[in-house]
């Protein structure tokens, strides 16, 4: 038996309980690993409120990131082996001290990423990857607006697409947040509380506007966000933070400019093992190199998740949490 944090109905963040749970030896095609750190990530409140369906059924341990040493090795596996240091992204079963995977999702880690470092990253990180350099590709000139820029994600993208020569546009909801989101590489920060963010956008960028929103928010930025892009650019919502957008009408992407906009998803992206190690590859060399760093600004006991995911919904955090079993 080893500790974990289970729900077994679906609701706020009391519903994480924190008890012992077994774990069978590593069946065909799969490893056991010892976790030293779990990532915390808003799609596990999603998981948590059933926003998202649980694809093991109830009850379910919830997280979906992690890192740490391969304990045993089962049938067919071949490119893994016992003391391996590994790192993945997989739906549930994150928060434990110990755990099974498949060994197609795991991704080694290099001497140079730490373990706290990659739990706080893989999601986070991957996403960022994909997003700038995939569903809308960034580079020298871009104009792009990331909100919630102090975030976990927003950090991230502000340093990676400052480093490919974007004019990064950040929104933040104090000044202390907005600080934050500067020293991350944003060049612009809009308190959006306080300020109107679509007429910032037309003010920084003389009216020529965006060529691509990045949104974890969701509810609360839209349609907004569709006011800050030029025309033919792109929407980007990877995230629902403030409540999912509801159904709308396609034909208001015409009239603000024949828009794009997309919802992607990290799953998609890395579905296939050769995207998934590009994928961390082009993340690791942008960590080990300095271009990008992983502010994990949040530490907890593993028994103390529900801390974590309060402290996360009430817009308490920047940056990464991690639970350390």
């Amino acid at each position: 038996m080893v500790a974990a944090v289970r729900v077994h109905k679906h609701g706020g963040p009391e519903v994480l309980t924190f008890e012992d749970v077994p774990v069978a030896a590593p069946g065909q095609g799969q490893v056991k690993i010892k976790q030293h750190a779990c990532g915390v990530n808003y799609i596990d409140t999603y998981f948590r409120m059933g926003m998202y369906p649980s694809p093991v059924g109830m009850p379910f341990v919830a997280g979906n990131e992690g890192a740490g040493e391969v304990t045993e090795v089962g049938p067919g596996v071949t490119d893994l082996k016992v003391g391996d240091r590994v790192a993945y992204v997989v739906a549930l079963g994150g928060y434990s001290a110990e755990r099974l995977l498949p060994a197609e999702r795991c991704v080694k880690l290099p001497d140079a990423i730490t373990y706290e470092q990659a739990a706080g990253m893989m999601l986070k990180g991957m996403t960022v990857q994909y997003l700038l350099n995939r569903t809308y590709k960034v580079g020298k000139g871009t104009v792009c607006l990331i909100h919630a820029a102090a975030g976990g994600v927003g950090q991230i993208a502000c340093q990676w697409a400052n480093h490919l020569g974007a004019t990064v546009i950040g929104t933040a909801g104090s000044k202390a947040k907005a600080d934050i989101a500067k020293k991350a590489g944003a060049h612009h920060v809009i308190l959006y509380r306080d300020e109107d963010f679509v007429a910032k956008v037309k003010e920084i960028t003389s009216g020529k506007l965006c060529d691509v929103v990045y949104d974890g928010i969701g509810k609360d930025t839209f349609p907004a966000s569709l006011d800050c892009l030029r025309p033919l650019g792109y929407f980007v919502s990877f995230g629902s933070a403030s409540g999912q957008i509801e159904a709308f009408n396609i034909n208001i992407l015409q009239g603000k400019g024949s828009l794009f906009a997309t919802r992607p998803t990290l799953n998609h992206y890395v579905a296939k093992r050769e995207d998934l190690l590009a994928t961390a590859k082009d993340l690791f060399d942008k960590v080990a190199s300095g271009a990008v760093t992983i502010p994990i600004n949040q530490k907890y006991a593993l028994k103390d998740a529900r801390k974590a995911h309060e402290d996360l919904e009430g817009r308490g955090t920047t940056g990464s949490s991690i639970l350390i079993p």
